[in-house]
Order: structure tokens, then sequence, then C-alpha cells
């Protein structure tokens, strides 16, 4: 205990780094991954390859590689100088977003094609028909597997943490300075994530059964 209590101030700000990126990263790569669904079933051959090399790419590589190069080669591009949060979180975004990409592509799936037929028989545009009538069917289906990716990416954030020392999964460095139990300081690391995923599992339980009963 003596290491949580007398270290308080360090989780803190440590967690507090964690869910900030997990929020920035979350809100983006699920605004992304729409989009790059949205070229996947697009009438246009040339978006559709685009959002195909896309996610094959990226769900293809490493995040450590992803976000190495963000931490270590971005920098020496003489791009627009960025901090080492904004350079993770784009990381984490533009990695996670494949797999949501394909989490919406199946629920698209599984809405039945007479749907988006009758839709533009009716003179819908593309946008309108996945927006207005296709997505809102679809969302159900995928709540489940979209909050799987949304705790994956939750502990994704340690690996981003293995390149800089503010998040929770790279306290360990600040503890070995401070001359405490490493391995007893890595346990509240995980006890904490543990208390960070448990609602989102929580809420993708209720969500799926209020909305599969309405199925």
């Amino acid at each position: 205990m003596d290491v949580l209590f007398d270290n308080l101030d360090l989780y803190g700000v440590a967690f507090l780094g964690t869910i900030e990126l997990f929020v920035v990263a979350g809100i983006g790569s699920l605004i992304l991954g729409l989009l790059i669904a949205a070229l996947r079933v697009s009438p246009v051959p040339a978006l559709r390859a685009f959002g195909t090399v896309y996610v094959n790419i990226l769900r293809n590589t490493p995040l450590t590689l992803v976000l190495f190069f963000f931490a270590f080669a971005y920098p020496r591009l003489g791009l627009v100088d960025l901090s080492f949060f904004a350079l993770a979180a784009t990381g984490l975004t533009l990695y996670t977003a494949a797999f949501v990409c394909e989490v919406i592509r199946s629920g698209v799936n599984t809405v039945p094609v007479g749907q988006a037929e009758a839709s533009r028989a009716l003179g819908f545009t593309f946008t309108q028909t996945l927006s207005q009538v296709v997505l809102p069917q679809a969302v159900r289906a995928v709540v489940p597997p979209m909050t799987n990716i949304q705790i994956a990416l939750l502990k994704n954030t340690t690996i981003a943490a293995g390149f800089s020392v503010v998040e929770a999964g790279g306290i360990y460095a600040n503890l070995s300075e401070r001359g405490y139990n490493v391995l007893v300081g890595l346990l509240w690391v995980a006890l904490g994530f543990l208390i960070l995923v448990v609602p989102l599992t929580l809420l993708q339980r209720r969500l799926d059964a209020r909305w599969s009963v309405s199925r």
C-alpha cells in the first residue's frame, strides 16, 4: 500500500494522461473509422480501393511500429512540431480506425440490401442512404465488437507509454527512480486499468441487452 499512497500524485497524473489519450484517440478513431468504412462501401472503385489499402496496411502493421514512427521518425521529417501526446494520439487513432472501419462495415453488411435499394428508388443519395437508413440499423449490431475495440485501445495506451513516462503504462520508470518496488507498483497499475475497463464492459452488456430485444 505504501507504493500507492506515497505516489498518489504520480498515479493521478499518469492515469489522467491515460484517460485523456484514450478519449482523444477513441473519438478520433470512431470518426476516421466511420469515414473509411464509408469509402469501403462506396460505389466509386477508387474510393473503395483507398479504403481497402488503408485497412490492410494498418491492420497488418504492429502498433509498436506505428508509434515508433510517430515518436522517432516523424520529428525528423521537419513537419508540424507536435507534442508526444499529439503524436501518440495520432498513431493510436490511425491504427484503431482500421479496426473500427471493419466493425462498422460488418454491421453495414447485416442490413438487408433491399433497404439501400429502396432508399435509392426514393431518390436518396449515397450519403443520405448511408447516414439515414443503413447506419442507424447497423449500429445495434456493432456495439459489442466496437466496445471490445475501445477496450483494446485503452490497453494499447500502455504501448504508447513505452515511448514516454507520462501515461500509466510508463509509471515504472518513475517508481524505479524513487526506489520503490516496481512490480508492486505495476500491480496497482493493472488494478487501475481493471477499474477503467469494467464500466466499458458493463455498458456494452447493458446496450447489447437493450437493443437485442428490439432487433
